[in-house]
Formats: structure tokens, C-alpha cells, sequence
């Protein structure tokens, strides 16, 4: 089995590392969507697979299981064909359509969930019904995004070493948050390359993991209605909350500013990444780093559609 895994290993890590136009910083990203599936999360779920598989947890009659916002399902239902192992994804209304129609092509099964959880949110009823299908599927195996320290060392000797290998000195590293996998690697390998550099989390509104309240979100792949088991192991100087309406105007100033099609967790930390140095002079101007963690096309009927943005706003549901 491992030797079809790694038939796609070429295909992940070293994405394009790039400079970007900004007055007071030094500002680099790197482009993740390069990646197999086109996302950051094909790192973690190849690293998780081939963990396990070196185990013996995963094996040709294995049937891996997995709740997701999109990525890391498309990311996982990518590397599961070429094993020729089954792969189930548990869904929610959330998901754009796009997404939703990849999955359908990749798998033969995707599990949608319907009745929002007390925070009003999905996320709880997709691991609620995780935990049903593993107790009545044969050789089930849930790769748990949330928890799973594989999912953390992807990161820390995937994404993390290709970023300490790139640069003498960065001064600040922008991460998204969600399963927090991406930031608790990230940041142990540059903590440990960089001692001084700051490590700013950026959440969104209505999300849980910070302690903000919790409150209806419409942009995936950023924000979590739990506090992920991951979060323990990053390290973490500054917390930013972006709303929305913030994060859509990030992808749009990213194309048009940046001309990169970006998706909605990327344009929170663009936004957040204005937000933090509006105002401020250095004598030496630092350098930046966020990442790409997807393309915008999956984005193109909500973030990227005037009308869907226009209704939200009448509806007054973005803020």
C-alpha cells in the first residue's frame, strides 16, 4: 500500500514560496493550493495515512472515516482512491457545491448531516455521526483531524520545515485556525528556528476555539464549534478575530491587490495581516509570512458572487 502512497509523494510540499507587494512589511506566502487536491490539508491527511499504515491500523480492506468542511475530505477521498481503499465523508449543509459534486466523484458514499448542534453549528452532529458509523462499519478507521498528532507532525516536518529552510529571519507567521493541526506544527518547527518570531492565530467571528461565542458561520474552513486537541500543542503568541464581511473583503483585495485567487480562510488572515500593521513604522521593515491554504474557485458562488454576499447583508447575517 505504501508504494502507491508514495507514487503521489512528488506531488506535495515545495510549493511556490512568493513575495508580495506591501508599504511597511516584507510580506512572503506560500502558495499551498499548488499542492495535490489542491490544498494545505493533503499534507496532513498523507502523513496521517502513511502513519497508519505503517501501523497496520490502515489496510486494503480498511474504510476511513473522516468529518470535514471540504479540504481535508477531498484531500483524504484523493489519497483513498489511489490505495484503492473505501473513504466515507461526513458533510453538512455548509459545504459549497462544488466541494460536495468533487466528493461524490471520488467516493462511492458521502454522509451528509442536517440538524445543527447546539452552537449552532454542524460540527458536533458530523462527530456525533462519525462515532455512529465507526461502531457499524467493518475495519473503520477515523483519521480525527482534530486530534490526531500525526495531523500536528505533517505540519511540523512538512509545511514548518519548508518554511524554517527558506528563510535566515522571519519576524511574524499568520495562520488560520480550524482543526488547528496547521498552526500547532507550523509554529513548534519555527519557534524552535525562530525564538523571537510571533505566531498570530487568526479565527473568525462566532467561532469557539478562543472562547468567542459561538454564533451561525457561512465561510468554511475556518473557525470550529469545539476546542481541537491540537490547539494544546501550538504555540501561540497573539489571537485575531475577523469578522466575515472582513474575510470577504480579504479575497477580493488579495485579487485585485495581490492578483491571487484566493479562498475564505485566506482572506481572513489577509485581512487580519492589514488590520495588525495599519499605523505602524518600523526602522526595519519585518518580515511576514501567512499561506495560501486554497484556491478560490470552490468560493465562486458565495464569497466570490455579489448577489450570495448582497443577501447576507440585507440579511443582515454578515457583520
Amino acid at each position: 500500500m505504501l508504494d502507491k502512497l508514495y507514487s503521489l509523494k512528488h506531488l506535495i510540499g515545495n510549493t511556490p514560496l512568493v513575495s508580495l507587494a506591501h508599504d511597511q512589511v516584507n510580506l512572503f506566502t506560500k502558495l499551498e493550493y499548488q499542492n495535490l487536491s489542491g490544498s494545505v490539508k493533503v499534507r496532513p491527511a498523507f502523513y496521517i495515512l502513511e502513519s497508519s499504515i505503517k501501523r497496520g491500523e490502515i489496510h486494503e480492506h480498511s474504510t476511513v472515516i473522516e468529518s470535514s468542511s471540504g479540504n481535508f475530505a477531498i484531500a483524504l477521498g484523493t489519497l483513498c482512491k489511489r490505495l484503492g481503499i473505501k473513504f466515507i465523508p461526513v458533510i453538512d449543509p455548509n459545504i459549497n457545491s462544488i466541494y460536495e459534486n468533487v466528493l461524490l466523484s471520488l467516493t462511492d458514499r458521502v454522509e451528509k448531516v442536517t440538524e445543527r448542534d447546539e452552537t449552532n453549528g454542524f460540527l458536533l452532529t458530523r462527530l456525533q455521526r462519525v462515532q455512529e458509523m465507526l461502531k457499524i462499519t467493518p475495519e473503520a478507521f477515523w483519521t480525527n483531524q482534530y486530534g490526531n498528532p500525526d495531523a500536528v507532525s505533517g505540519h511540523y516536518y512538512g509545511l514548518g520545515d519548508e518554511i524554517a529552510r527558506s528563510f535566515d529571519q522571519l519576524d511574524y507567521v499568520f495562520l488560520g485556525v480550524s482543526s488547528c493541526g496547521t498552526i500547532a506544527g507550523v509554529s513548534r518547527r519555527l519557534k524552535e528556528k525562530y525564538p523571537n518570531i510571533k505566531v498570530v492565530a487568526v479565527d473568525t467571528e462566532g467561532s469557539v476555539i478562543f472562547g468567542d461565542k459561538p454564533r451561525k458561520r457561512f465561510i468554511p474552513g475556518i473557525g470550529a464549534s469545539i476546542v481541537p486537541p491540537n490547539l494544546q500543542e501550538a504555540q501561540i503568541d497573539e489571537v485575531m478575530h475577523i469578522s466575515e464581511t472582513d474575510a470577504i473583503d480579504g479575497c477580493h483585495q488579495m485579487l485585485e491587490q495581490q492578483s491571487l485567487f484566493v479562498g475564505g480562510s485566506t482572506g481572513s488572515v489577509y485581512a487580519a495581516i492589514q488590520n495588525y500593521f495599519k499605523g505602524r513604522t518600523f526602522t526595519k521593515k519585518p518580515s511576514v509570512l501567512f499561506i495560501c491554504a486554497d484556491n478560490g474557485t470552490p468560493y465562486v458562488n458565495t464569497v466570490y458572487n455579489r448577489e450570495w454576499v448582497n443577501m447576507l447583508r440585507e440579511q443582515h447575517v454578515l457583520i
